[in-house]
């Protein structure tokens, strides 16, 4: 019998606040995972500046996105982890996903994503799947 390769999931937490339950829940899952399944956490949406196009032009991407990008591109997969900020995505979650969705050899290409948060509406999931959605 041929042997399964490992799992590998990266997890990316949509709020900046120190005591976040949804950074909370995105730690816990590595210990929830089964033995054949690793889930690492991604770094700070926080780490990224605010997207501009032609800073991107001038300065190239910054190191956290293209960081960020190589561990996305190594994962079988990514979960997102986020609160609901005025009904949809935190504008941080949403500006790191800016930033990686204009980069060559694009990060989430094929890669199945997960959603997850703590924030009792779904209102944020669904207009996080709707970002991943390609018509």
């Amino acid at each position: 019998m041929a042997e399964t390769k490992p799992l590998r999931f990266a997890v990316l937490v949509g709020s900046l606040r120190k005591g976040s339950l949804n950074a909370a829940i995105a730690r816990a899952l590595p210990a929830l995972a089964p033995a054949d399944v690793t889930i690492a956490p991604l770094g700070s949406v926080g780490d990224f500046p605010l997207y501009n196009h032609a800073l991107q032009e001038e300065k190239g991407f910054p190191p956290a996105v293209t960081a960020m990008a190589e561990a996305i591109r190594a994962a079988d997969g990514v979960i997102f982890v986020t609160p609901e900020y005025n009904h949809s995505v935190p504008g941080v979650l949403k500006n790191a996903i800016d930033w990686l969705s204009r980069l060559p050899n694009q990060p989430f290409a094929g890669k199945p994503i997960a959603i997850e948060s703590a924030s009792p509406s779904l209102r944020a999931q669904l207009h996080l799947r709707h970002v991943f959605v390609r018509g």
